[in-house]
């Protein structure tokens, strides 16, 4: 009898995915525990969804009740340098390396709509493809398929690729024998929890979103607290910190997927520039990268900032024209990041 994981596996891998694996259909109590414990602290902030959907996002059959196995995949989208570098030049932001190129939802679900293509034309059973915008608990699946373990910083952590894996699940009908789960290997180190700039793990494997600077600068909405804004530094979209100091990256090769790899005007662009996008400039620029998604508002946002934060007399000008944008967040940040700026000398 053929065995469908090997088949699927080399599919898989000929397609291009970096890790895959399989698990059945379910969650153990401990990763349902750890989401209902973050909902309950409120640590999820604005992202009212995770609690809207938490029973579908714990119980993968109550989300679609005929799944019976997983197929959990992995693409690497590992730096080919130094992630943290551009922290250091204060006038340039930096962008979370996974935004530094296309919008890896389209790279990664078309490449999962070719698997489970072929996974339907060879063992004919029904198949659901999902990439992080479905009710899914993508890194404890992922660990149950033995891509990884769950690190401290509560992102997947694997032997081959680091912390830099992109995720993406096919649920299917298929009885498919599981992979034994990964063991986690953090052992005693802490490098990730002792590396955020704002202190947002409460505890391992705990993460308080609400002070997580990939958080405020994607999700959340409003005016960023003043007591974190100092600790954000440059840092304009998502943040690395956690994931770059992780021991295991070592083993990590730069991504071999040419749509991953950064774009030149996203590795440290200049923050004046940026500030001075209107609407149509920040679409322009963010065509085809998950950045457009939180919208000119909330980047030029992260991008004053930024600037506050900069020690830079030569942004000043770039402040203090935005003191009276139509959109009273970022006047109001204007206003913040103009004080700063005047303090120094």
């Amino acid at each position: 009898m053929v065995d469908p994981r090997a088949v699927i596996r080399d599919r898989a891998l000929s397609l291009g995915f970096d890790a895959i694996g399989f698990a059945t259909a379910e969650l153990g109590p401990e990763a349902r525990t750890r989401l209902r414990a973050f909902i309950d602290a409120g640590q999820h902030g604005d992202m009212g969804w995770l609690a809207d959907r938490a029973d579908q996002r714990a119980h993968p059959q109550s989300l679609w009740p005929e799944a019976r196995s997983v197929i959990a995949l992995g693409l690497s989208y590992a730096p080919d340098d130094d992630p943290l570098a551009s922290l250091s030049q204060p006038d340039r932001g930096t962008i979370s390396v996974y935004a530094r190129h296309r919008d890896y939802h389209d790279l990664v679900k078309g490449k999962l709509k070719h698997l489970a293509q072929f996974v339907v034309s060879r063992f004919g059973p029904q198949v659901k493809v999902f990439v992080d915008t479905a009710p899914v608990m993508e890194k404890p699946l992922a660990q149950r398929a033995g891509l990884g373990w769950q690190g401290k910083h509560t992102n997947l952590v694997s032997r081959a690729h680091g912390s830099w894996l992109f995720l993406g699940e096919i649920y299917t009908t298929l009885e498919i024998p599981a992979d034994p789960p990964h063991a986690d290997r953090c052992g005693t180190c802490a490098r990730c929890l002792t590396a955020c700039p704002t202190d947002a793990f409460p505890a391992p494997y705990r993460l308080d979103a609400t002070r997580c600077i990939s958080y405020l600068t994607i999700e959340h909405k409003g005016p960023i607290p003043l007591d974190l804004r100092s600790r954000m530094g440059n840092r304009i979209y998502g943040c690395d910190d956690c994931l770059a100091v992780c021991p295991w990256n070592r083993f990590a090769q730069p991504t071999a997927h040419a749509g991953l790899r950064a774009r030149a005007d996203l590795t440290a662009p200049r923050l004046a520039a940026l500030a001075a996008l209107d609407d149509a400039g920040f679409r322009a620029m963010f065509a085809g990268s998950p950045i457009k998604r939180i919208g000119r508002n909330r980047f030029v946002r992260n991008v004053l900032i930024a600037i506050g934060n900069s020690g830079d007399p030569t942004l000043r000008s770039a402040a203090r024209a935005l003191t009276a944008d139509p959109d009273p967040t970022v006047a109001a940040t204007a206003a913040w990041a103009l004080a700063q700026t005047d303090k120094r000398p």
